[in-house]
């Protein structure tokens, strides 16, 4: 039989089945790691922001991806124009196209083309 509640959605790492909810210590004397909040800004103006456990400022990662547009951004909006144009999203297409020449994607194309025709010869 199968659960209505659908097994894993919604679950944490660590969490146990029971009423209570996973980010709800079941021991009320150890008390919760500290979290900062870091901006980063992109190329583009984004601002990126992620929670840390309160770490040194050197453990802190200078850059971040952008969830927005994949761009890397800096912490600060000052040197968010030049972390941006370090490493710009790329496509599916890009990583295809830095693997294959245009010649060797044509080849290819054309040899996946003649299968099909050979399979349906009548062209319906």
């Amino acid at each position: 039989m199968l659960h209505i509640s659908g097994g894993f959605n919604g679950t944490r790492v660590g969490a146990t089945a029971g009423g209570r909810s996973p980010m709800q210590n079941e021991n009320p004397d150890v008390e919760p790691v500290p979290r900062i909040r870091i901006s980063y800004w992109c190329g583009s103006g984004h601002e990126t922001i992620t929670v840390f456990a309160q770490l040194p400022q050197m453990q802190i990662p200078a850059f971040w991806d952008c969830r927005r547009c994949g761009k890397r951004a800096s912490r600060t909006q000052a040197l968010a124009g030049a972390g941006g144009a370090e490493s710009p999203y790329k496509s599916h297409l890009d990583y295809v196209k830095e693997r294959r020449t245009a010649a060797e994607g044509e080849e290819l194309l054309s040899g996946a083309l003649a299968k099909l025709r050979a399979a349906n010869p009548a062209g319906e």
